[in-house]
């Protein structure tokens, strides 16, 4: 519904709050990104309850509904249900979207406006944004505070859900990039720590085993991304490897050689990194649902062994994780140094300066000076975050020298916080376990906010692939029937591209009326007349025309030697203008052919096109070439004698002696210069009938034949060939099958991870 058609040009004074919001959800589903900067005001402010802080001021806003409309991409719509306006300048609104008219689950919302009067205009001041939960383990959703039971399935389906999209995506080896992928619009949570920042004990606390490979140096030279799966009391604690599907490790010791081995068949022995990830999922009864990413430990200096870009290398991919938008951070820090030190701390603080997006962990708690805290940090006055500082107490080396068992070493963490005089009144807030839970929390909380934005990008990408899929082409059926049908549709869209180009639908046909227009008359200029007609040539041409024998009344012999030999000149011209449109013919058929979509994916086909076409264009040649020849030879076979008929006659000078005329005749100059002059001009009248039949004569048989006639030969070829000859002129590019492949595996994706959203979403 709308208030206001695009269409209408309505005063500003005649608006009402109504349909200034009305007009809002116009521009947003037409992506009139101007129009929604003319309707809010400068200092407005936008609150959405899936986002922990609202967007303050114009410009804030602004980009918040660009990124909205990037993601809903062509076919994604707010769909107005109900507008109510208040006796003030407030609007209420209740919506959903909607992709090609389908509803979205989990999309249903409202909002509440606030417009104010600024001069003449109604401007959008205030607006908040409640959107519908997408978990409904029930069928009425005001019972779930009841069923606690149905709430932790449905996070852990949440959490699962997205692990199953993460290992999906790195099977298909989407690992982030350029751009943005779907395991970046994933949430995620990533551990960030320097070395020696107790880093592994921390994640093996929260796993409660002992399962990371330990030693000095660089030890986690791969992202690990480590998927928690709770199970029900009493069930057997494993492990499993994406790359080792099928494979249960019941020995946790077996999960970290393992590991060690993994990283090894990527980066050989040597101690370079890389960013491939390795997926490694727990199922216990002492975990909770939970997802970490493990990156490797950030670093100062190359020791030895090291290349000298490591340092360079691993900031580079703990940030390409950590500056994603999606990535909740857990940067660990250990409490014996200065926070300030800190390099998880400062690289959260350049990625996320706010801190929305960063919880802190304080390690070795217990190995601080005497007398000495760290309630400073733990209470956010050292350093403030958006979230709580949870602090960690590891076990000593000793402890891990004598294999102590981690549930006692989370029942000694327990009982180090209950009974230390520093941290005992936020004991309940401190250790391993809590640290899970919150994070647990938060990270089914970040999802369920993410999942409509996730959708959108999912449904846009969708297209995108789908398009580029029907860009590429289909897979060819294996019949016989079925490759010839594709042969000669291909060879129709080609012919197609090839006659627009000569048509005038496409550049290049005008070549050949330049042809005509300009290299043809340049040419018909440039023959040597002059010189052929020279005094001196005509006297030696009808001279000898005659032999012994004198003339009688006009050099008749003479006349027809130098009209021969002059029309014999218009070959050049006549033959070369054959030749340049047959070059420009050429020419077309080579942009055609590349010009051509559907050809692309066929490059045997292309050359197979590309021959046939050249022997048609030869043969439409030669007959052109012995059409325009003709021509000319027509020209000399039989003169128009009409024309020397009606030549003034010279009055006759000295005597009157009609018998001795044709004597003085043979050796005056002035008898040879009229001579010159009648066949010059005779020559004249030829170039300009030339002139006019040649080009009709090269459309004629090269041009019109192309047109009608360019495949005609390869058609009748085509189909008496076997299948297997049909098949290997269908033979495709590699990389177009290779990027064809790629396009149909990330759509599978695509679509899955859609269907796994909406499996979810109707628990």
């Amino acid at each position: 519904m709308s208030a206001v058609s695009r269409g209408d040009q309505l005063e500003p004074s005649r608006f009402t709050a109504k349909d200034v919001v009305v007009q809002f959800y116009d521009c947003v589903n037409d992506k009139n990104l101007k129009m929604i900067n003319e309707l809010i005001s400068d200092d407005c402010c936008f609150e959405d309850y899936s986002f922990i802080k609202p967007f303050h001021g114009k410009k804030e806003v602004a980009h918040f509904y660009e990124d909205l409309t990037e993601c809903m991409g062509k076919n994604v719509k707010f769909i107005i249900q109900s507008v109510c306006q208040g006796d003030n300048l407030s609007v209420a609104i209740s919506w959903h979207l909607e992709w090609k008219g389908k509803h979205i689950p989990f999309t249903r919302g409202c909002s509440f406006y606030e417009c104010s009067k600024q001069g003449d205009k109604l401007l959008i001041e205030h607006a908040r944004a409640i959107i519908e939960s997408p978990i409904k383990p029930g069928s009425l959703v005001l019972a779930t505070t009841q069923h606690k039971e149905q709430r932790m399935a449905t996070m852990e389906s949440l959490i699962g859900l997205v692990n199953r999209i993460q290992r999906a995506c790195t099977v298909l080896g989407d690992h982030g990039g350029e751009g943005m992928s779907l395991w970046e619009a994933l949430p995620s949570v990533a551990v960030v720590g320097g070395q020696s920042s107790g880093k592994s004990s921390v994640l093996e606390s929260v796993v409660g085993r002992d399962f990371l490979p330990r030693g000095s140096g660089i030890v986690t030279r791969r992202p690990l991304v480590l998927q928690l799966h709770k199970t029900e009391q009493g069930q057997a604690e494993y492990g499993e490897f994406l790359h080792a599907p099928r494979k249960r490790f019941n020995d946790f010791a077996a999960v970290r050689k393992e590991i060690q081995d993994e990283t090894d068949r990527i980066t050989g022995k040597s101690k370079h990194i890389s960013n491939i990830p390795i997926h490694l999922s727990i199922y216990s009864p002492n975990v909770v649902n939970l997802t970490l990413i493990d990156l490797p430990g950030m670093t100062k200096v190359a020791t030895e062994g090291q290349p000298d870009s490591i340092v360079e290398d691993i900031d580079n991919m703990v940030r390409s994780y950590v500056e994603k938008p999606n990535c909740i951070i857990l940067a660990i820090s250990p409490a014996n140094q200065d926070i300030a030190t800190s390099d998880a701390i400062k690289l959260a603080r350049e990625v996320d300066p706010t801190g929305e997006r960063t919880f802190g962990v304080l390690t070795k708690l217990d190995l601080m000076d005497k007398g000495t805290n760290a309630l400073d940090v733990l209470e956010g006055r050292s350093y403030r975050l958006q979230h709580p500082w949870v602090g960690i107490v590891n076990r000593s080396q000793a402890d891990i020298n004598k294999n102590v068992d981690m549930i006692a070493a989370r029942r000694r963490e327990r009982e180090y916080f209950e009974s230390s005089p520093d941290y005992g009144h936020m004991a309940n807030k401190m250790g391993s376990e809590y640290l899970a839970k919150l994070l647990s929390k938060h990270l089914e909380t970040v999802i369920r906010q993410r999942i409509p934005s996730i959708i959108a990008l999912i449904t846009k990408t969708i297209d995108e692939l789908e398009a580029e899929l029907d860009r590429l082409g289909r897979p060819i059926g294996g019949e016989s029937g079925a490759q010839l049908y594709t042969i000669l549709e291909m060879c129709r869209a080609f012919d197609r591209v090839f006659k627009e180009h000569l048509d005038g639908g496409r550049p290049g046909g005008d070549r050949i009326y330049l042809v005509f227009d300009n290299q043809l008359p340049a040419a018909l200029k440039k023959l040597p007349f002059d010189r052929h007609l020279s005094l001196q040539n005509v006297r030696k041409v009808v001279s000898e025309a005659d032999g012994y024998q004198p003339h009688l009344i006009a050099p008749e012999q003479g006349y027809r030697r130098l009209i021969d030999s002059s029309l014999s000149f218009f070959k050049g011209p006549a033959e070369a203008s054959v030749d340049a449109v047959h070059f420009v013919l050429k020419e077309l058929v080579r942009k055609s052919i590349a010009e051509t979509e559907e050809l692309k994916r066929f490059p045997s086909l292309q050359n197979d096109i590309s021959t046939a076409a050249g022997e048609a264009l030869e043969k439409f040649r030669e007959d052109s070439r012995k059409t325009v020849l003709r021509l000319v030879e027509m020209e000399s076979s039989y003169l128009t004698v009409e024309f020397f008929r009606k030549l003034p006659l010279a009055p006759e000078k000295g005597s009157t002696n009609s018998s001795s005329a044709p004597n003085m005749d043979r050796y005056s100059e002035d008898h040879y210069r009229r001579i010159g002059s009648n066949v010059s001009a005779y020559i004249g009248m030829v170039c300009d009938t030339l002139r006019n039949t040649i080009p009709k004569a090269v459309v004629y048989c090269q041009v019109r034949e192309a047109k009608r006639a360019l495949l005609n030969y390869f058609y009748s070829q085509v189909g008496r060939r076997e299948k297997k000859q049909l098949s290997a002129m269908l033979d495709e590019d590699p990389q177009l099958m290779e990027k064809r492949d790629g396009i149909a595996k990330r759509l599978a994706l695509y679509k899955s991870a859609r269907d796994e959203i909406d499996s979810v979403a109707w628990k």
